[in-house]
């Protein structure tokens, strides 16, 4: 029983040394692309609102 559970945790420890961090079945360049994607979309939304404020703040220019 000893040699039972001992195996177990050698196997246990040997597949979670083997394990690579992220989620199941995405690979690492997946996971960079989303994460690229995820701060392209937030920079959008800060540079919208920037111009928004901006444009609030000095007004639209005269035709002349």
């Amino acid at each position: 029983m000893v040699h039972v559970c001992r195996t177990a945790k050698q196997g246990a420890l040997d597949a979670l040394a083997a394990s690579v961090p992220g989620r199941p079945g995405h690979s690492a360049g997946e996971a960079a692309l989303a994460r690229a994607e995820a701060e392209i979309a937030r920079l959008r939304a800060t540079v919208t609102e920037q111009a928004v404020a901006l444009h609030l703040h000095e007004g639209k220019a005269a035709w002349d």
